[in-house]
């Protein structure tokens, strides 16, 4: 079994721009919110909390929760909301004066598969978490804007370039990802991949606009707006129906696990 090779460089996150466009990735979040069932009383980490729109609602059902983030912009979002957050990579998770002591639950959305070293993230979140703590989250899984990852590796390499030396998403599959999960001795007792086909409310520009930078690191700025306008025209013939409205292919991985 293989995984992705860590990303070059993160991407650089704007709260405002991701609250324009990307507002439907916390809308949507609900049903990982449920699995999570958070307690009152409980001590739950947030792993890539974002702006904190979901980590406000487990604050609201009166736990205790810490968000941690790798980008500044959203961690300053987040604590806006008048929450606890930290900017911290999720690659190195461990108990530090930020995070003083061990977690009921670990609670992730739309965030780990920003994180590639996968077997590094499962192994922090298990150095936070009690005996017997759930690590609950929903990331990008196998096939995940699949149309809109080869529209890319079409445009770069007609150019010469190799997107997948830039950049690449970890995706797994639920078998891959339990297996990293039971590596670190977590009981798997929920793991599943879902198509969620997602309507886009900014479209595709605005999609771009909010995720696509990671892919041009290697282009020169002149050649982005030409790479940006090609990968839309190449994606409109599948993803955008005849009235104008963009829905993405978007397949999520939620699971559910117990550290022994």
């Amino acid at each position: 079994m293989t995984h992705a090779r860590p990303a070059i460089g993160a991407q650089n996150w704007s709260a405002a721009t991701y609250a324009e466009n990307a507002r439907f990735v916390a809308e949507l979040g609900s049903p990982v919110l449920d699995l999570l069932a958070p307690a009152r009383g409980e001590k739950i980490l947030d792993l890539g909390c974002g702006d904190g729109a979901l980590t406000e609602k487990i604050r609201d059902a009166g736990a205790d929760v810490v968000g941690v983030d790798g980008s500044a912009d959203m961690v300053r979002a987040a604590r806006a909301r008048g929450l606890t957050a930290h900017v911290m990579d999720g690659q190195n998770l461990a108990l530090t004066d930020a995070l003083a002591e061990k977690f009921d639950a670990v609670f992730s959305n739309a965030a780990l598969h920003w994180m590639p070293d996968a077997p590094a993230v499962i192994a922090g979140v298990a150095r936070v978490l009690k005996p017997g703590g759930r690590f609950v989250a929903e990331m990008g899984g196998h096939g995940n804007v699949a149309s809109i990852v080869t529209a890319f590796h079409a445009s770069l390499r007609v150019r010469g370039l190799k997107p997948e030396n830039a950049f690449r998403w970890f995706f797994p599959t639920a078998e891959d990802y339990a297996s990293l999960l039971r590596a670190e001795n977590f009981a798997v007792s929920q793991i599943t991949l879902i198509p969620r086909p997602t309507l886009l409310p900014t479209g595709m520009e605005g999609w771009l606009a909010t995720f696509a930078a990671p892919f041009l690191r290697e282009v020169p700025p002149p050649e982005h707006s030409k790479i940006l306008a090609e990968v839309e025209e190449l994606l409109a013939c599948t993803l955008k129906t005849s009235g104008g409205v963009w829905i993405a292919d978007y397949v999520r991985l939620r699971f559910c696990a117990t550290l022994g």
